[in-house]
């Protein structure tokens, strides 16, 4: 192989990934404030209006509340945020300040959430399983 059409190439490519870089294109969503995740679950569940949010310190995602007692969670997928419904099938385990969501569904998985109250959430998981509300 000539070195110079390998060198070539190989400059190409560190200037495509340079590009993509600059743009931000393969990085992780992330929720800065409460508007943005707001936002987010608008686009996901039409109509969700929350009166509780809950979001993850590092921005990885969240987890809120409506007026009804419904409860939505939100993680990153792709370059937008996926959410889900449904916290009767949910399974959650605190460790200290973290919480594990298990969505029950096999493509959507797990969420972890580093949050300030999670009790709190635990706790409207927990009713809801039970039949309380929504």
């Amino acid at each position: 192989m000539d070195p110079l059409l390998f060198l070539g190439s190989l400059a190409a490519i560190l200037a495509l990934a340079g590009v993509a870089r600059w743009l931000g294109l393969g990085r992780a969503p992330r929720l800065a404030n409460e508007a943005e995740a707001r936002a987010a679950a608008n686009e996901a569940v039409d109509g969700f209006e929350p009166v509780r949010i809950a979001l993850d310190r590092e921005g990885a995602g969240a987890i809120m509340e409506a007026p009804d007692g419904r409860l939505l969670l939100l993680k990153p997928h792709g370059n937008f945020f996926a959410a889900r419904t449904g916290a009767r099938i949910w399974t959650v385990v605190q460790n200290g300040q973290r919480l594990t969501i298990d969505s029950g569904e096999r493509r959507f998985g797990k969420v972890s959430l580093l949050l300030d109250e999670p009790a709190y959430w635990v706790a409207a998981i927990e009713r809801l399983k039970a039949g309380g509300n929504a």
